[in-house]
């Protein structure tokens, strides 16, 4: 007879300290343990396959559309990448593994990559996927006429820049169908990143006929047309995206989800309340202020894990009063405490920083600045000096606004710093909430931000991913940064070969834009979301990509209990 070993969730307390602390009732319906069958000697057999195979996702924010191309914001991301597939991809553990491409070929120069597609390869409505599909779509990507503000991924492509600068035709750019599925790409100088850069959403392929046939609205459900794992099958704004299995993707045999549905879900309690009710399987995030609660209470569905991304805030440099005032915006960086803001206000394990880009990364060493060195105190001591030098004082006070979007977590960092900023300057500053879709669309107009909510999730694993960003023609530079210097010294990294020249000359870049104090930073990011223990196939890796074509549902406790008592009963 099989016996039965549980794994069990802690269960949930009614008294939990702080009031802050205590979340409200239901007791979620996955409390119930998750199973493991072991045999007669004692060894797990394999997992059970629940019936219903349908994934519940919270999502952060609405997208602005489904487009790659087009495209912003990790949530939409998340979407991009059930919905379509790169020549490369991610593994679980987030490994660099053939997609669309089968495998490829790379010259001894670095300047020419081959890919030779999967011959399955297919669109969401059968038709084979093509290496001229991948030609007209990254010429479209790179056309200042698409608008796409992460064109600049395909920089490092023979002719982009010509292109991004109206010099040549998208049709120059660098790239050939060699035959019906060899794919060949020329490079402007070799680009160790290239590979990881092409899991990106903008180098997605998009159906050529649909994007023609219905312009913006080749989006939508009964027009999306994708290549990926799952396709669209419904869109509710702000409600829900639900996408289902592709039966004509190149793998479909080893996708088990039959469903997947993304909720919208802006505030975190919200998104908690709907977990533990059962309503998802997966939050996007968790409210800061339950922490402890949930390590107490949750913690087997907790998943705290390092990711490459920095938090921080950008200043407008092109409108007053940050522009040419340098001590201005170094006064307002340095009279912040990261440590309170980490430990008292986002409380999941950030790290202070003063730095862009992540640390971590191999052979790079980012810049030290003399502030990291220095006790809160003096900085606050120099932040006060600097303010002076600026032309501020208590008697002349700065007032400034600064902008975030929708999100509880934002808002409660926003208010802490607004609160220090108040305390150590007498800074008096005007918090603006906005829908995610205006914030995006303000801070790119620049008029009426000064300063906003920023942050940033490497698209690969290279100090580059960050730096880019403010290269003056980089379409999310929002703050307006606008140095030739930087530009010539971003143009320089690109085409350094060796390895460890190209290093020193990013940690330069970096100390670059800190030195002009472009952003404000605050800490590195961790990921901080709760996964119900019956969704398998997670697995953690610092770029935070994961797929729901690895995922799996398996059976709760009571229902493999019932089965094993009637396997039991049919044996005697």
């Amino acid at each position: 007879m099989r016996r039965l070993l549980w794994l069990c969730l802690p269960a949930l307390l009614t008294g939990c300290g702080e009031q802050s602390e205590q979340p409200p009732e239901p007791v979620p319906v996955f409390a119930e343990p998750v199973a493991v069958v072991l045999d007669d000697e004692g060894r797990p057999l394999p997992e059970i396959l629940a019936e219903s195979q349908v994934v519940h996702r919270g999502n952060g924010e609405e997208p602005q559309t489904l487009d790659p191309h087009l495209s912003e914001g990790v949530p939409a991301s998340n979407i991009l990448h059930d919905l379509f597939e790169g020549l490369t991809t991610t593994a679980p553990d987030g490994r660099i593994v053939p997609g669309a491409a089968q495998h490829w070929d790379i010259s001894r120069d670095g300047m020419t990559y081959t890919f030779f597609l999967d011959p399955d390869g297919r669109w969401s409505n059968g038709e084979p996927v093509t290496a001229e599909d991948f030609v007209w779509s990254w010429r479209r990507a790179v056309d200042p006429a698409t608008g796409a503000s992460n064109s600049r991924m395909l920089s490092p492509v023979a002719n982009a820049e010509a292109i991004f600068a109206g010099e040549l035709p998208p049709e120059e750019l660098d790239v050939v169908a060699l035959n019906e599925l060899t794919f060949q790409v020329e490079l402007k100088h070799p680009t160790p990143y290239f590979l990881g850069l092409l899991t990106h959403p903008t180098t997605y392929p998009v159906w050529r006929q649909g994007v023609e046939a219905h312009g913006d609205s080749h989006v939508r459900p009964g027009n999306l047309v994708s290549n990926g794992a799952f396709r669209l099958d419904d869109w509710r704004v702000r409600s829900r995206i639900e996408l289902v299995r592709n039966p004509h993707y190149r793998a479909a045999d080893e996708v088990i989800v039959e469903r997947v549905v993304y909720h919208p879900l802006e505030d975190e309690n919200t998104e908690f309340s709907r977990f533990r009710a059962g309503d998802l399987h997966w939050t996007y995030q968790v409210p800061s202020n339950q922490f402890q609660w949930l390590r107490k209470n949750l913690d087997e569905a907790l998943m705290v894990t390092p990711w490459f991304g920095t938090y921080f805030f950008s200043f407008n440099l092109g409108r007053e009063p940050f522009e040419d005032n340098l001590e201005l915006r170094q006064a307002l960086t340095l009279a912040i405490d990261r440590e309170i803001l980490t430990e008292r206000v986002s409380r999941f394990g950030e790290i202070p920083t003063f730095n862009l880009v992540p640390p971590g990364l191999p052979g790079y060493e980012p810049p030290e600045t003399d502030w990291a060195g220095m006790t809160q105190e003096e900085r606050e001591q120099a932040a006060r000096r600097l303010y002076r030098e600026a032309g501020y004082s208590e008697e002349r006070p700065l007032a400034v606004e600064l902008r975030y979007n929708t999100s509880e977590n934002h808002r409660k960092i926003a208010v802490a710093i607004s609160a220090m900023w108040k305390q150590v300057l007498g800074v008096r500053t005007r918090l603006i909430n906005e829908e995610f879709r205006v914030f995006l669309q303000n801070r790119a107009q620049r008029r009426v931000t000064e300063v906003f909510r920023s942050g940033w999730i490497g698209d690969y694993q290279d100090a580059f991913t960050f730096l880019e960003l403010f290269h003056s023609e980089h379409g999310r530079n929002d703050a307006g940064y606008d140095n030739p210097r930087f530009d010539r010294l971003l143009e320089r990294i690109a085409s350094e070969r060796i390895a460890a020249s190209r290093r020193n000359l990013m940690a330069e870049a970096e100390r670059m834009i800190l030195a002009d104090q472009v952003i404000l930073p605050v800490y590195n990011y961790v990921t901080k979301r709760l996964i119900n223990p019956r969704l398998k196939g997670w697995d953690e890796n610092v770029m935070d990509h994961h797929l729901t074509r690895y995922m799996y549902l398996v059976k709760a406790r009571s229902e493999v209990a019932d089965e094993v008592v009637e396997e039991s009963a049919e044996a005697e």
